[in-house]
This record gives C-alpha cells, sequence and structure tokens, in this order.
C-alpha cells in the first residue's frame, strides 16, 4: 500500500473514531455529578487522551 493510500485510510479512521470518541465523552460527561470540578477534570482528561489510541494509527500511516 503506498504512502498516500495509507494517509487517506488513517484519515477515514480518525474522522471515525473522533465521532465515535466525541459522542462517548459527551454521553459519560452528562452522568457526572453537577460539580464544576469533576466536571472540569474529567473534559481535560477526555480532551487530551483521544490521541493516545490513535498514535499506533499515525505511526503506521507514516511509516516508510
Amino acid at each position: 500500500m503506498g504512502a498516500r493510500t495509507r494517509r487517506f485510510v488513517a484519515m477515514i479512521a480518525v474522522l471515525v473514531f473522533a465521532a465515535g470518541y466525541i459522542w462517548a465523552a459527551v454521553a459519560i460527561g452528562e452522568r457526572l455529578p453537577d460539580n464544576f470540578l469533576v466536571q472540569l477534570l474529567y473534559y481535560a482528561v477526555a480532551g487530551t487522551a483521544w490521541g493516545v489510541p490513535l498514535y499506533p494509527l499515525f505511526r503506521w500511516a507514516e511509516r516508510g
């Protein structure tokens, strides 16, 4: 598979993953207690943790 094809597949996978991740993060966030600190911590972690599962996909897409 060529580099352009791998990058295209990775782009589609990131879009699909992001849509599902955002849906799940919001669904979980709605069930949190009505406490500002709890919500702040949850959304801070959820907002940065999305990149961790995508790291292997990015490495695969940029492989030589």
